[in-house]
């Protein structure tokens, strides 16, 4: 069995274990220690990463690239051991000296006190179960089996800082049977052996293996970020500490920026964000209708009598090919096909017609001999292509007069 340092003292970072197993495994080595401060995997946290050392390192900040140093990328726990992946092998029996990611152990830590904090708010306030946990290197989330306002997660936001605020300590018990039956917990699997309980007093009991910050306000700052229902009930995303003070100031530079581009206040960004929308939604209507009236004058002058009539655009914008087929086929065209580039494309978008004949036949053949991809109905269709105008329009020429026949 591997003594839990990480029990004894979550604060823990730095320790000395003798090597009692080393087996490599797909060019990794996966080492056990007599004693380790690294955390396996476990209650919804993923594991501890670090160095190992051959030698004491010197100083707080040992270079990660020393000769003797073995980069520990993961830590799992089976029958009581615990197992380290290394990418270096050491002698069983030699002295190793251990080092875990701090800034990560210490971040995770905040995260996973703030969730016991939210999830007995929430289970307090309405009943609901915290069904699912998830913490990764990025973001925490909590899923609970009903539904929660964002309103009510606000209040629940407010109460969990109120406890931040608090500078509680946070007690972890090992009660026996006869103490865990008279007690009331929160836990979301059936527990064998000897079970571990960490209380925030007033505020959170739950079953729990993963270590903690010792009081409340190592925590800082909890943030409840999103929410979206999920399976019945609702996954809420939440930030804690050094990773919502990072939040803070990435939305706030996004802010800033935004401000200084439309020239109003921080606070008036919404306001200002949303005048630009209705001006852009009233600019692209004006040149939509800018675009229909200038494509009315194109079909003034075209040959309805060709029975297939073909045209290439430079550029068309939004539904511009619809339009200016079905103008087209407004004029007395039996069918037409319109093909134009976007700016940022060699391909050729088209749109073909006829209120008289069904062009599904004529688009597919289209598409086969043109490396095209699209499709439609009877009296539509559209996709795009590849190929030059001249082959195209001999092609459409010769197939559709063929077709229309």
């Amino acid at each position: 069995m591997t003594e839990k340092l990480f029990y004894r003292d979550s604060h823990q970072s730095d320790f000395t274990a003798k090597v009692t197993e080393c087996v490599e495994k797909d060019g990794d080595y996966w080492i056990v220690l007599e004693q380790t401060a690294f955390f396996p995997e476990g209650g919804g946290q993923y594991a501890d990463t670090g160095f190992l050392y051959s030698d004491e390192p010197k100083g707080f900040a040992r270079p990660a690239d020393a000769v003797d140093a073995a980069h520990i990328t993961d830590v799992r726990e089976k029958d009581g051991i615990i197992y380290h992946k290394s990418d270096k092998a050491f002698a069983i029996g030699s002295t190793v000296h251990g080092r875990i990611d701090w800034p990560e152990r210490f971040g995770k830590m905040q995260q996973h006190t703030g969730e016991h904090i939210v999830s007995g708010l929430v289970h307090a306030a309405f009943g609901y179960d915290n069904v699912g946990f998830h913490l990764s290197d990025t973001y925490c989330t909590m899923d609970f089996n009903g539904e929660i306002k964002e309103d009510e997660l606000r209040r629940i936001e407010t109460l969990a800082n109120e406890a931040v605020v608090k500078n509680l300590d946070v007690e972890v018990l090992y009660p026996s049977k006869e103490e865990l039956a008279n007690m009331e917990y929160r836990s979301k699997i059936e527990i064998e052996g000897q079970v571990r309980i960490v209380v925030i007093p007033g505020y959170d009991t739950c079953a729990c293996c993963a270590p903690h910050v010792k009081k409340t306000g190592e925590i800082g700052l909890i943030r409840l970020t999103d929410s979206q229902r999920y399976k019945g009930g609702v996954r809420v995303t939440m930030l804690c500490g050094f990773r919502a003070l990072a939040d803070y100031r990435l939305k706030s530079t996004s802010v800033k920026r935004i401000s200084g581009s439309l020239c109003a206040k921080e606070n008036e960004v919404y306001e200002a964000v949303e005048h630009v929308r209705e001006e852009c939604a009233w600019l692209k209507q004006k040149l939509a209708d800018k675009q229909r009236e200038l494509l009315s004058y194109k079909v003034k002058g075209l040959d309805t009598r060709t029975g297939m009539t073909c045209m290439f655009e430079e550029a068309l914008e939004g539904d511009g090919g619809r339009i200016l087929m079905n103008l087209a086929l407004e004029a007395g065209c039996e069918a037409c096909a319109v093909f134009w580039k976007n700016e940022k494309s060699d391909a050729y978008r088209y749109c073909i017609g006829s209120a008289s004949h069904d062009v599904r036949g004529l688009g597919k053949a289209l598409n086969a001999r043109f490396q095209g991809r699209g499709g439609g109905k009877a009296e539509m269709v559209q996709g795009s292509l590849t190929g030059n105008e001249k082959d195209v329009r001999e092609w459409m020429q010769e197939e559709g007069r063929g077709w229309l026949q």
